[in-house]
């Protein structure tokens, strides 16, 4: 192998990344200017450095609080339940949301060997019974692992008090909040439910 054969390898470990696609990425960084590699090369390098997740919420941050978090203008009083760091990004960029998120880092699933204790579930908790969240808004992804973890989150919340919702219908079954229209979403906070 040589050093072409090693990135396009290393591209092709990427999610939703095929040998395709990977072999288009390698072929147009080698055509590209010496300086976009280099950047990239520098961007990746500092990744894990400055990168973690927020001591709060658990979204990505380059400080100890997240943007949301750190907000005063945030409304404390809702709390909107995601399986994973981007899903934050995600429902941000609808600009429908104005509350704090809370990051699972994952969904129930057994077969997979994650079960409940694996998640962020008793922090969620013990947020909810510090007394000023009075909705909490579970936006799993519509799977089976997604509506698996947000019964399990609303039976956990049952005998705090706090209203617990999911986002309305909407948003395809099987499919990630990631890959969602900004329209979709939108329409899903509105037509929120009781659950």
């Amino acid at each position: 192998m040589n050093a072409l054969d090693d990135l396009i390898e290393s591209f092709s470990r990427l999610p939703g990344v095929g040998k395709k696609s990977a072999s288009r990425l390698a072929h147009f960084l080698l055509r590209s200017d010496r300086s976009l590699c280099e950047r990239l090369a520098r961007d990746l390098s500092v990744l894990h450095d400055r990168i973690r997740p927020c001591t709060v919420c658990g979204a990505y941050s380059e400080g100890d609080l997240c943007p949301v978090c750190s907000d005063p203008g945030r409304d404390r009083t809702l709390l909107c339940v995601v399986e994973q760091p981007q899903d934050v990004q995600t429902i941000e960029a609808v600009r429908e949301f104005n509350g704090l998120f809370h990051v699972l880092g994952g969904v129930i699933a057994p077969l997979e060997g994650i079960g409940p204790d694996q998640l962020r579930l008793s922090e969620l908790v013990a947020r909810v019974q510090e007394g000023s969240v009075t909705e909490v808004i579970l936006a799993t992804n519509p799977t089976v692992e997604g509506d698996t973890t947000a019964l399990y989150v609303q039976r956990i919340l049952k005998n705090l008090n706090v209203t617990v919702t999911r986002l309305a219908s909407g948003l395809p079954v099987g499919g990630d909040l990631e890959y969602a229209d900004r329209l979709t979403l939108s329409r899903s906070f509105r037509g929120r439910v009781s659950f």
